[in-house]
């Protein structure tokens, strides 16, 4: 499902998943049609200081599972149970909430919205409390996804210089994906309901960037390592083959089709960037020069620009 020459190895394992909590997609469960909860910040805290497990109404215990007929999970649970109906300020309001794995609230008899988020798995259920104690379980359908990335020949990427952006899977009406989990380190497990995301690789700052279509499946962990075709690329000013890099140099870097993509400014110009053909420009005081030059994909090397007639350009067809 890859774009261009990139290629994809997809590992099921089951597997429990370890990754810290944090705030998850609400999922439909127990037939909650399009309900949708408030953010972490959108609801009515709860009231009092008397301890959950305390008060006087029915004893309802929770637990949730990555499959139907799965484990219990034993930790990183955030539980939040809301009120049905809406506040005066149209908020759901919060009336209890925990960490960990199976949770037992004390709730007065009534209806109520169970959240459980795993991750940025989630699900949503109605319960009812009695005066009797019962169970309730919440089944999440999650898994997780640990992705990485290489060079030709498996050679391994730097992680400081690699990062993965996780979007949902079916695009809007404009092309535009939403935006699911930023900033994805190499190899982190990150716990996601079951479905397909769209995965974007990036390899430095500049145009290496690979993209692919990734499914998780509930229970099991899908490991994905994309190929990057790109190169790491540095730039210096000279004034002779093998010379010193002159110093307060600005840097314009153009594709293929001339358009600029880069800029930089310093005795030297450092970048990431994908396999194909380039022109560099270098400006220092009132000359500039350019050159052109070819990004093989994993051949990291050295480009010297040199500070001579035959490699200087006129002003008016350089780029500032």
């Amino acid at each position: 499902m890859f774009e261009g020459t990139s290629r994809l190895f997809l590992i099921w394992l089951a597997v429990a998943l370890f990754a810290p909590a944090s705030m998850a997609m609400a999922q439909n469960a127990d037939g909650i049609g399009n309900l949708k909860l408030p953010g972490i910040s959108s609801y009515a805290p709860p009231k009092g200081e008397t301890p959950l497990a305390l008060g006087g109404g029915g004893a309802i215990t929770l637990s949730a599972q990555l499959t139907d007929k799965g484990a219990d999970i034993t930790r990183g649970i955030v539980w939040r149970v809301f009120k049905p109906e809406a506040a005066g300020d149209g908020k759901l309001p919060m009336v209890a909430s925990a960490h960990g794995g199976s949770a037992v609230f004390q709730l007065e008899p009534g209806s109520y919205l169970v959240h459980a988020s795993y991750g940025r798995a989630g699900a949503t259920k109605r319960i009812t409390v009695g005066k009797d104690a019962r169970r309730e379980s919440l089944v999440l359908d999650a898994g997780g996804l640990k992705l990485d990335a290489v060079l030709s020949g498996g050679v391994r990427i730097p992680p400081k210089k690699l990062r993965f952006s996780i979007y949902e899977g079916t695009a809007e009406a404009n092309g535009d994906r939403a935006l699911v989990i930023p900033d994805v380190e190499p190899n982190s497990v990150v716990r996601l309901n079951a479905g397909v995301y769209h995965v974007v690789s990036t390899y430095g700052a500049v145009n290496a960037v690979i993209r692919s279509d990734i499914r998780v499946e509930a229970g099991k962990l899908t490991e994905a390592t994309v190929e990057h075709r790109a190169a790491e690329e540095t730039m210096k000013l000279v004034r002779e083959t093998g010379g010193e890099a002159i110093a307060d140099t600005s840097w314009s870097l153009l594709n293929e089709s001339g358009d600029p993509i880069k800029e930089a400014v310093g005795a030297f110009a450092s970048m990431v960037l994908a396999e194909g053909q380039y022109t560099i420009i270098a400006k220092n005081r009132d000359r500039i020069y350019q050159k052109d030059f070819t990004v093989v994909a994993g051949q990291n090397q050295e480009i010297e620009v040199l500070a001579t007639e035959a490699s200087a350009i006129d002003p008016e067809e350089g780029a500032d």
